[in-house]
């Protein structure tokens, strides 16, 4: 039975020490904490602002009650949209402690509330001026709005904005290439950058005291300096360090490769096993197109390896890479990595190309025999299977082959037959995910899950997770968005 480790340094039966587990995913989620807390906090002190200026008074009559709803919904937007861009600054203390998927979550529902909080201020603010003057032509208001300077760049913002928002819904996403949905992208620091003259001139909100305008300011300038240290600094320092080429290529089965990254200091690249980068691959088409492929071998310091399933354009012509092309790289990226880990028992679940991360964690994570267990999912000839095999004899993991067509869409299994502990059970016998599941790992829940693979198929198995018991803050999951 396995169990959470107290915060200090482990010593296993042959007497040598080994390192504490669980002290950085505590850090990390100190960081979580700290960061939901203090976005809870700045909306609540912006809102007490608002309603010691006289916002709630303001709320008792038809056309002040308007404006006074515009002006809350303009600081919290203004507010919100700080921290949408923040999210996606790569700040590292952020991409260490939630990871890259959580992150674009959040920063999608954020970008709904902030743009519909957006909306409803201009809506409020435009309704509460007419209904304060009723006889005033609506030809008026629009003079108003374009002849004022701040009010203007306001209005430019917003549009750009509402662009960035439009191209973002999912059935648009499709129909753009990715180059230009990321150019139009962009625009959304160009319509955050517009808001600022608006604020600071025209709302009393920002200027009436000192503290207001330190705290706007501060608030604007932080994150300036994340987007220009972290989006961009960070990456072109990291790029001209280590100088990255491909070394070689490798044809592990058929359409599977793998690529042998070289560059100089290496063992300088904070790295870990599991995480990944956004590839660029210069010198062939559409090398603009950052790719995010995880390493499949722990880093050592030498050189990095990816392992790619070519089904697209871009994966497939990494097969004629030729050695001492360059290569541009952002990362690393994600939490499916040792740091997220907090128990000593861990289980590996993979399935196709998603088994190459699970490989490297395998490698590099600190574990005794027996410790780990790695459930590999494929339908014909698994990646890195020989790769695994030497893994379990070298460092006591114990693989599982989970081969064979799923069973049905419900299920995340496949109809080959698969041997656990114990006594054999195979997946095409009449029971459901779950049994097969604690016949494969019996203290499922007890241990830290890693879990990567198609998208559909990893649902399915959080759901068996789930209905094992397994807790979601042992539960260790990456999708690439960047």
């Amino acid at each position: 039975m396995t169990s959470t480790l107290p915060d200090q340094t482990i010593h296993d039966p042959a007497g040598t020490s080994r390192p504490p587990i669980g002290r950085r995913a505590r850090r990390d989620a100190a960081v979580r904490t700290g960061g939901v807390a203090t976005l809870v906090l700045s909306l609540l002190l912006v809102t007490h602002w608002w309603g010691v200026d006289g916002g709630l008074t303001d709320l008792r009559g038809w056309p002040s009650g308007l404006i006074s709803v515009g002006r809350l919904s303009g600081l919290l937007a203004s507010l919100l949209l700080l921290v949408q861009v923040l999210l996606m600054a790569r700040v590292p203390l952020l991409e260490a402690a939630f990871g890259r998927g959580r992150l674009a979550s959040v920063h999608r529902r954020v970008g709904i509330a902030s743009f519909t909080l957006m909306l409803l201020h201009i809506l409020t603010i435009a309704s509460g001026h007419l209904a304060a003057s009723p006889l005033r032509p609506p030809a008026d208001l629009s003079d108003i709005a374009s002849n004022h300077a701040a009010l203007l760049m306001a209005n430019a913002g917003a549009l750009c904005l509402c662009m960035v928002v439009v191209t973002s819904i999912r059935g648009a996403l499709r129909r753009l290439r990715y180059e230009s949905w990321h150019l139009l992208h962009l625009y959304a620091y160009l319509g955050v950058g517009l808001a600022l003259p608006h604020q600071l001139w025209t709302g009393q909100d920002f200027v009436s005291s000192p503290l207001k305008t330190f705290f706007w300011w501060t608030a604007w300038a932080m994150t300036a300096a994340a987007v220009l240290v972290c989006r961009l600094g960070l990456p072109l320092w990291r790029n001209a360090r280590h100088q990255l080429r491909v070394d070689s290529v490798v044809p592990e089965i058929d359409n599977v490769v793998s690529v042998y990254v070289t560059g100089r200091r290496l063992d300088r690249l904070r790295i870990e096993p599991g995480q990944f980068f956004c590839w660029r691959f210069l010198g062939r088409a559409g090398w603009r197109r950052p790719h995010p492929y995880s390493l499949s071998a722990a880093p050592d310091g030498r050189r990095l390896r990816i392992t790619v399933q070519m089904v697209g354009e871009g994966s497939a012509s990494l097969a004629s890479l030729r050695p001492g092309t360059r290569v541009l790289v952002e990362g690393p990226y994600g939490r499916l990595s040792p740091r997220a880990r907090s128990r000593r028992g861990v289980a590996l679940i993979g399935a196709g190309v998603g088994i190459t991360p699970l490989r490297a964690l395998a490698e590099g994570l600190d574990i005794a025999a027996g410790e780990a267990i790695v459930l590999h999912r494929y339908t014909c000839e698994p990646i890195l299977g020989a790769e695994l095999a030497a893994l379990g004899r070298e460092r006591g993991v114990q693989v599982v082959d989970l081969p064979g067509h799923r069973r049905s869409e419900n299920s995340w299994l496949g109809d080959g037959p698969g041997d656990g502990p114990g006594e054999e059970l195979s997946p095409t016998a009449q029971v459901d995910d779950l049994t097969v599941l604690r016949h494969l790992v019996p203290d499922i829940s007890e241990r830290d899950v890693y879990v990567c693979g198609p998208r559909h198929w990893m649902v399915l198995v959080q759901r068996t997770l789930a209905a094992a018991g397994l807790p979601a803050r042992q539960l260790h999951l990456e999708t690439f968005a960047w």
